[in-house]
């Protein structure tokens, strides 16, 4: 009975610093891919304005609560030499499981504007 105390003690914070791992990398990843398919929706050569910011939410909520993210911004920029539009996602993570205070991931997905021949 000691010994699984003493274990214990050792492997349960090891666990749980896993689990939250897990949870900011899937944060990090839903984020970052929603911000390159905001960024190419708003690339597209008849996209109204607001698409890539749309379509960025929606997949940020398909993927995750729409709870983690504070801020979705769509900005042009230059991609290379070449117009193009940039999707900033400011999330913010509880660094306790699903409580707690939160810690701030900032991604961004770019993408090459369409231009009309």
């Amino acid at each position: 009975m000691v010994d699984f105390v003493l274990v214990m003690l050792l492997v349960l914070p090891l666990v749980l610093g896993i689990m939250q791992l897990a949870l900011v990398m899937h944060v990090r990843n839903v984020t970052t891919a929603a911000a390159a398919e905001g960024a190419r929706t708003q690339a597209a050569l008849d996209a109204p304005p607001g698409a890539g910011e749309r379509r960025t939410r929606a997949q940020v909520d398909a993927g995750i609560s729409d709870r983690f993210v504070t801020e979705v911004s769509v900005t042009p920029t230059t991609v290379a030499g070449a117009p193009g539009v940039a999707v900033t996602v400011v999330s913010e993570v509880p660094a306790l499981g699903l409580l707690g205070p939160a810690f701030t991931v900032e991604v961004t997905g770019h993408a090459v504007s369409e231009v009309a021949p």
